[in-house]
């Protein structure tokens, strides 16, 4: 009959007397029972806040609704809810109302590369396809919190057909990403059919889902679920675990349950302040992801999106952070810590540099103890000559089953496939003056 801890079930018989673990972990059951309000907060958790507190907690909701399952409410420690990682993420801030000139309801422009309802293509192989906006906990520091709540970002069943057949009209496209809102709020049945329609476009080599529910929502990763999802292989998922707090046993449960049916497990923090921006946390986090099979993948810098100032650090604690990983942990515990560039311009690594110097046959490398080596390059190599013309290539490439497609940005300059020898900026002023001159 018992709950996890007693501070769960106090909270489950506070909703509902005399809750069974079996309705506790009822996935339906916690979505029915979400908490929305600070009097709610107040009343399960057996806290208070001052008149100042409850003012702002309200005038923020008012812009940015608040949702969070009393699962996830359950893991906030009272005693130190201000500075609880779980409260600071899950619950509104005054600061979020603060929006600076920088900041944008959509910085990275997923809107304006948007071909299709839903989709966003932004790299030439791949897209994002967002099939739901519908998540069981409204993260405070979510990129796309300008949806939330907007009965208008609702994509039908129709607008899901309209992105479905721009994938299948497009053959470059090899790699999908489900998002959302998140993708597992969809029913089992529907989820189903959008992954059966998708896999049977012959282009498409694998489809991805960006989820938090194993963090968020655990018990929705069912028996039934699972079933689904081991139909539709090659299938990954991306997690969203951003501290160590977070991995509990349920969510151990979840990603035993998704790990078991074959599925890679990949997790994308996001560097807040005042949540994990720390080496020994960020450290915690990746071990433990480890353990339960999931390769940290991306840490991000977090996004231009309005309101986000307040859990913004400087890049510098980010390389920090990374710099405390590398040779301190296995390699591939350490995540690629991105910034995903203002504007569209897709995700940037940055990592600390270890290439001090170079010349004609030498590279001069520094290791993370600060050792500084020196790589000595062959003397005679013979550069391969590369005019995109695969089919008379001397290499042993065998390209049966795939297409080549143009390259773009710096792999084009590297391959020589085209006469171009710089990339310029549209509305450059010096290529402007050029111009100018030669037409006089």
């Amino acid at each position: 009959m018992s709950i996890y801890n007693e501070h769960q079930q106090e909270i489950a018989d506070k909703i509902d007397d005399n809750v069974k673990t079996s309705k506790w972990k009822n996935w339906k059951w916690q979505m029915q029972h979400v908490v929305k309000t600070p009097e709610q907060c107040e009343n399960l958790l057996g806290i208070s806040f001052d008149d100042e507190e409850k003012r702002n907690l309200t005038k923020t909701i008012s812009k940015f609704p608040a949702s969070v399952t009393p699962y996830y409410l359950s893991l906030i420690d009272k005693n130190d809810y201000k500075n609880d990682p779980v409260f600071k993420q899950s619950f509104p801030s005054i600061e979020e109302l603060h929006v600076c000139e920088n900041e944008m309801s959509d910085p990275l422009a997923e809107e304006k590369d948007s071909p299709a309802p839903g989709i966003t293509h932004r790299y030439p192989d791949r897209v994002l396809f967002t099939i739901s906006n519908t998540c069981a906990m409204y993260c405070r520091h979510c990129t796309r919190k300008r949806k939330v709540g907007d009965e208008d970002y609702i994509p039908n069943k129709g607008m899901i057909k309209t992105g479905i057949k721009y994938i299948r009209d497009t053959p470059q496209i090899r790699d999908v990403l489900l998002s959302g809102g998140d993708p597992l709020m969809l029913s089992d049945e529907y989820l189903d059919w959008i992954l059966t329609e998708i896999k049977s476009i012959p282009h498409v080599e694998v489809v991805r889902i960006g989820t938090r529910i194993p963090v968020v929502l655990p018990y929705r990763v069912t028996d039934d679920l699972i079933a689904v999802l081991k139909k539709h292989k090659p299938l990954w998922i991306n997690t969203h675990f951003n501290h160590p707090r977070e991995i509990t046993t349920s969510s151990r449960e979840a990603l035993d349950k998704l790990s078991d049916a074959g599925i890679p497990l990949g997790n994308q923090s996001v560097l807040l302040a005042g949540i994990n921006d720390c080496p020994r946390i960020m450290k915690a986090l990746v071990h433990l992801l480890v353990q339960n099979r999931v390769r940290p993948y991306y840490m991000y810098q977090c996004d231009l999106s309005e309101g986000l100032t307040h859990f913004r650090t400087p890049v510098g604690k980010g390389i920090e952070i990374i710099e405390s990983l590398i040779g301190h942990t296995s390699g591939f515990a350490v995540p690629t810590y991105v910034i995903d560039a203002p504007g569209g311009g897709g995700k940037i690594p940055v990592m600390p540099n270890y290439l001090i110097s170079w010349s004609t046959n030498k590279v001069v490398l520094r290791n993370y103890e600060g050792v500084i080596a020196t790589y000595k390059e062959p003397d005679s190599y013979t550069p391969v000559f590369c005019d995109r013309n695969c089919s008379k290539c001397d290499l042993q490439l065998n390209l049966k089953g795939a297409d080549e497609y143009l390259s773009t940005g710096i792999a084009d300059l590297l391959s020589d496939a085209e006469e171009i020898i710089s990339l310029v900026p549209k509305e450059n002023e010096r290529f402007d003056r050029r111009t100018e001159i030669g037409s006089e």
